[in-house]
Parts: structure tokens; sequence; C-alpha cells
């Protein structure tokens, strides 16, 4: 297996084709994060579905915060720990499903989430991709939800989420979020590969 190395806004995040290649335009991603963490109430950041880690590595290297991140594939836990590690940023690496390696009580100021959003049936169109993490079950919002459970959990108050998901989702995103009290959509960003949500939670 031939290791690739991204530069990823200056980090450099090494993965392989078992792993979702890093998508320059996520570091939007990151920036908005980043930029929520500065004004955010004090607590680590949480990011979920981390892959490679490269959208939170660089969340918390432009806004520096302890930083919890969780992937279910193992693959993607190792390299985000080596690239975690290339950064000079300590993470807390979880490894397993996100409703199952949090624990009750940990709350988190900001949240960064980028899972799988691809339904089933179009998972063929990227055939370079791994399916685990792209196929988002049958409307593609069965991780979305996952996380969108995790952020009305977890999240604290006047905190915020940042969520992506694909560029012709974002309404039926917002209709999910209404659905878990205190939480809103305060913002959407649309991309040609993809659309952002920022998700507050009230003080």
């Amino acid at each position: 297996m031939t290791t690739e190395i991204a530069d990823f806004r200056g980090l450099r995040i090494e993965y392989d084709d078992r792993v979702l290649t890093p998508r320059a335009w996520t570091a939007a991603q990151s920036e908005w994060a980043a930029e929520l963490i500065r004004t955010a109430p004090a607590g680590p950041v949480l990011e979920l579905c981390a892959g490679a880690g490269h959208i939170g590595l660089l969340a918390v290297h432009l806004a520096p915060r302890s930083l919890v991140c969780v992937d279910a594939d193992p693959v993607a836990c190792g390299f985000l720990r080596r690239n975690a590690a290339a950064a000079g940023v300590a993470v807390d690496v979880r490894e397993g499903r996100m409703d199952a390696v949090l624990a009750a009580d940990e709350r988190f100021a900001v949240v960064i989430a980028d899972p799988p959003w691809v339904p089933t049936r179009g998972v063929t169109e990227f055939p370079e991709d791994p399916l685990l993490a792209i196929d988002g079950g049958d409307d593609g919002l069965d991780l979305v939800r996952a996380c969108l459970d995790v952020i009305g959990a977890h999240l604290l108050p006047r905190g915020s989420a940042v969520l992506q998901v694909g560029p012709d989702q974002a309404e039926a995103v917002a209709a999910l979020v209404t659905g878990h009290p205190d939480l809103a959509v305060a913002e959407t960003r649309t991309f040609e590969r993809g659309a952002l949500l920022r998700i507050d939670r009230a003080g």
C-alpha cells in the first residue's frame, strides 16, 4: 500500500487509498471552526468522522484548543495519530462508533463533523473513494443523523458545530436540526463539492 502525502494549508497529511483523500476545499470547514473556537466557551473541540484528521488538526492549529477525534476506521485512526504527531498537536483519538466512545458527561465547545453523505445508490460514482468513508445510507443522511445526535448530547451551551454535507442536502439537514431542542442552524455556506452548516446551541 502506497502512502500519499498532501499539503493541507501547510500541514503534512499522510493517507492511502483506504482513507478518503483530503479535499482542498474542506480547509474552509477548518477555518470556519477556528473562527468559532476563538470566541467559544471554555472546553475542548470534538471532530466526528475525522478520517486522516486534517480538518480538525488545521482548525486547532489555527486556533489552539485540546482536540478529541472520533472515527470508526482503525486505518484512519492510525493515519490520524501520525498526522497529529507530525503537526505537533496532542490529540485524544477515539476509535469506534461515535455513540460508544464518548462518555455521557463529556461536553465540547465546538464540534466539527464530516460524515459520509453519499446515498448508497450513488457510491459507484466515486470508485476512487473507500466505501466506508462515503456511504451515507439510503438517503445519504444516516451518519448525519448520528452526528446530530452527538451534537445534541455533547455540545456546550453557546457552543457551535460545523457540519459538512452534500451540496444539495443543506435544506434536508436543516429540517433534521429542528428535531433537536436548543439547536438551530445559524448559517449555511455552499461550495461546489459540499455545504457547511453552522449549528448553534442556545445559552
